[in-house]
């Protein structure tokens, strides 16, 4: 079924994700987490509510009773999802994709996810073969719940700025980034926020809520420029992803912001482990390591994140994608940790934060290139034998490092399979511009052909 993916279930609705899929994949869920309570969320697409109220159905026909938790980001259920006593949680989303999309993200108590090796394949067996009993189960309740005071208090006590008024140009998308305004809310002494596109509409009228796609962060670059702001803030979709812009209207590189949130955290928390997804500049492994922590690299996906940073017993986790994920949202994303990390920083240190990001600004990176081919074990393998003699990682496609190399001719690549498209995603890194740009078109042409 295509709308199961590695992750989440997403696709175009009705066509594919539909009220009878929603319903089965109640009865499927209840069944697999053998749960007594689920908690739900939802986002503001049209179809949400119609998803909402039959897969809400299909949890109640299995016995369960469900928690709705209304309108809400998916940091929040992540976050219900450890304070209520529920076996798991459900969030109804297609997060960054189009409107005519929508989707479920799902995961257990305390924000473990559910993903294809976790149980998804398990939940979509169950779904196809639709063996459901319906004899004399007592139906589960609704109970209304709403999260978000709990998660505005908790996370607003991580802020420590005093006597500093930042001034913020703030771009949510029409999306669900629009409730985590609250955060900023509560220190109207520290915070002037201006915002554009702040009113929830599930149509998106004015762009993709995707901060990946730096297209979609034009208008937040003008209105930076145009406010004279400390700094520019996009969410994506469901909120669980978060781009910056700087003062001067630049965009900041998403890994960026790992290195500068391990920063902060490391000043409290000497040696911690921290994770940075292998697609990451070299300069936030040093970075870390420069301030104490013990960098680990990590593969690509939250799901598989998520488990490492439980089995590293890691602290803090930044992806590439802009996600970033802490220990105190039980591993899970918390955007208003990222948030108050950052101004913690620039009040502490006194700086912009073009200035915090210029010491991030050491190599010369490719960015993520995707690539149709044909066939990406051929490729995975020509690669291999081309680059054999790096040191090569198989942790999440192929890496192949020579960044032991002397100074000028360090450099490293990263190509990964896209687990629903016949995609390859390169990565590469160089310690000067003219070995990046030749490497990339070396590496591009094995890809290619």
């Amino acid at each position: 079924m295509n709308i199961f993916k590695a992750y989440d279930v997403r696709g175009i609705y009705p066509q594919e994700i539909n009220e009878k899929l929603a319903y089965l994949i109640g009865r499927a869920t209840a069944q697999f987490l053998k749960a007594k309570k689920i908690a739900v969320g939802r986002d503001i697409r049209k179809s949400s509510p119609q998803l909402f109220k039959h897969l809400v159905r299909g949890i109640n026909q299995e016995g369960v009773n469900v928690y709705d938790l209304g309108l809400i980001t998916t940091p929040m259920l992540y976050f219900a999802s450890g304070k209520l006593d529920v076996e798991g949680a459900i969030m109804i989303t297609a997060s960054h994709n189009p409107a005519q999309y929508n989707g479920m993200k799902f995961c257990r108590k305390k924000a473990i996810p559910i993903g294809a090796e976790s149980g998804l394949q398990e939940i979509e067996k169950m779904v196809l073969e639709n063996n459901f009993n319906n004899n004399s189960v007592q139906k589960g309740k609704i109970v209304s719940y709403d999260i978000k005071e709990e998660y505005f208090n908790y996370f607003s006590s991580f802020l420590k700025i005093h006597n500093q008024l930042f001034n913020l140009s703030i771009d949510p998308a029409n999306a669900m980034g629009i409730l985590e305004l609250e955060f900023y809310q509560r220190f109207p002494q520290n915070f002037k926020v201006q915002t554009i596109y702040a009113n929830l509409d599930g149509k998106f009228p004015h762009h993709e809520a995707n901060p990946l796609k730096t297209e979609t962060l034009h208008d937040l670059q003008k209105e930076v420029i145009k406010n004279k702001s400390d700094l520019g803030i996009a969410y994506d979709g469901d909120a669980d992803r978060v781009g910056f812009v700087d003062e001067k209207g630049e965009i900041i590189p998403m890994d960026a912001i790992t290195a500068l949130v391990a920063k902060i955290i490391l000043e409290k928390n000497p040696h911690a482990k921290i994770l940075y997804d292998l697609r990451s500049s070299m300069a936030v492994k040093e970075i870390i390591e420069e301030n104490g922590g013990q960098a680990i690299e990590c593969r690509v996906g939250h799901a598989f994140i998520k488990k490492q940073m439980r089995e590293e017993k890691a602290i803090f986790a930044g992806e590439l994608s802009g996600h970033y994920y802490f220990q105190e949202n039980y591993n899970a994303e918390a955007t208003p940790l990222v948030i108050s990390y950052l101004f913690n920083l620039m009040s502490k240190t006194k700086k912009t934060i073009s200035q915090l990001v210029d010491a991030y600004h050491r190599y010369y990176h490719t960015g993520e290139i995707n690539n149709k081919v044909k066939n990406k074990d051929k490729v995975l393998k020509t690669l291999e034998k081309k680059y054999s003699t790096g040191k090569i990682s198989f942790l999440d496609g192929i890496k192949v490092s020579f960044w032991k190399q002397p100074q000028g001719q360090r450099w490293w690549f990263n190509v990964r399979p896209s687990n629903t498209e016949p995609i390859l995603r390169l990565n590469l890194e160089a310690d000067n511009k003219d070995l990046m740009e030749r490497k990339k078109k070396e590496i591009l042409k094995i890809v290619t052909q």
